[in-house]
């Protein structure tokens, strides 16, 4: 789950990080107001929105005034902002976060993430800060130090000081840096978080080492152990389809094919994907319906797959484990009847009860094109739509 900078800033420091003092709006009224308790000589406004690359779309000022930064805000309120990760539909600006300003002096990067390959936490950081990381990275990957950590309560300040070397940072400043990096740590930790994102990390002119800007995200599945960071859930920020997918238990993201997937577990799925651009379609969707699927729950999901028109077939592949082909099969039937859809729709089975699922199917008096297995059903969806 992703949250605002704005959000973000505050777990932080609720964890002892350094971020500049900030107050954000729901609308330009609300964030004006709070402004005036600012004590700044100049006011950064930033657009709230989940997605990089504000500053360059527009999305950040820096404004010398409150009439300034009134002018400013209600250009921003309301308006879409397209950058490089928001695709070109864009992210219509819904609340306003607005800084006192901070002197810099020198900026840096700093990110850790959950380096699945080793088990462990990897720290990236470079003294390359307020750039995308994937440029440095090819450019000048010299730039760039990956230091992985075990999980554990601590981080040690030996591994600290490997962590910010990079830096170049002397007394007090290397000091701040070490308890930034331990105050990050925990709070990595004890939140579940996938990752956090600190750029620019700065140096102000005063020697002060501060977060400026900040993204964190969180493990979906630790959610449960967090209902206070599960309040700062934005659905504005989300795609209604996948918000409607999760109420169901579905597993679904949208992709931009023309073949709709329904499958059982993500490996699964992603092969599912990746045999259809084999045989020249793009799959509209990724969807785990999960190890259950009832009537309910494949309704809801060929629901969700046919919201979407760009949609032109459906290949749903099925392995029974958990769940029996046969009842995956019924459900797939009733939930048929029931939409009534109208594009080709294409049905594999294998594992438990799979002879039984596809008599269901043969027996439907639906067109239902039954596979032998996912090749032939990658063929025959891909035949079917053309």
């Amino acid at each position: 789950m992703n949250i605002h900078e704005h959000q973000a800033k505050q777990i932080l420091e609720k964890y002892g990080a350094p971020v500049p003092k900030g107050v954000y709006g729901l609308s330009v009224s609300e964030a004006l107001e709070k402004a005036k308790t600012l004590k700044t000589k100049k006011y950064v406004l930033k657009a709230q929105i989940h997605a990089g690359g504000r500053g360059k779309a527009g999305g950040v000022k820096i404004l010398d005034t409150l009439d300034e930064l009134e002018k400013s805000a209600n250009e921003l309120f309301g308006k879409v902002l397209v950058t490089h990760q928001t695709g070109p539909e864009g992210r219509e600006v819904k609340r306003l976060y607005i800084e006192e300003s901070s002197e810099i002096d020198k900026e840096f990067y700093l990110s850790c993430l959950v380096d699945r390959a080793s088990s462990k936490i990897a720290f990236i950081s470079s003294d390359q800060g307020g750039m995308d990381i994937e440029e440095v990275a090819s450019k000048t990957p010299e730039k760039i130090v990956t230091t992985k950590v075990e999980f554990k309560d601590e981080i040690s300040d030996k591994e600290c000081e490997e962590i910010i070397s990079i830096f170049d940072l002397s007394g007090d400043a290397k000091t701040q840096a070490v308890n930034l990096i331990k105050s990050i740590y925990k709070m990595f930790v004890s939140t579940d978080a996938n990752m956090v994102e600190i750029n620019p990390l700065i140096l102000t002119k005063d020697s002060k080492i501060i977060c400026l800007d900040a993204k964190v995200n969180f493990d979906d599945n630790a959610l449960f152990r967090h209902p206070e960071i599960l309040e700062l859930r934005d659905l504005n920020e989300e795609d209604p389809t996948e918000i409607e997918a999760s109420k169901h238990e579905l597993a679904y993201i949208k992709l931009d094919g023309s073949i709709g997937c329904m499958v059982n577990g993500a490996g699964l799925a992603m092969a599912t994907m990746d045999i259809i651009k084999l045989y020249g379609k793009e799959p509209a969707n990724f969807l785990d319906v999960g190890g259950g699927a009832s009537k309910e729950k494949v309704a809801a999901a060929f629901k969700i797959i046919l919201s979407d028109k760009n949609v032109k077939g459906i290949l749903i592949n099925i392995f029974g484990g958990i769940m029996r082909c046969d009842v995956l099969a019924q459900g797939v039937v009733d939930a048929a009847k029931e939409i009534n859809i109208s594009v080709p729709l294409v049905v594999r089975l294998a594992g438990t009860n799979f002879k039984e699922g596809k008599e269901i199917l043969d027996n439907s008096g639906l067109k239902i094109i039954s596979a032998n297995d996912l090749d032939d059903a990658a063929q025959k969806i891909v035949e079917a739509i053309k």
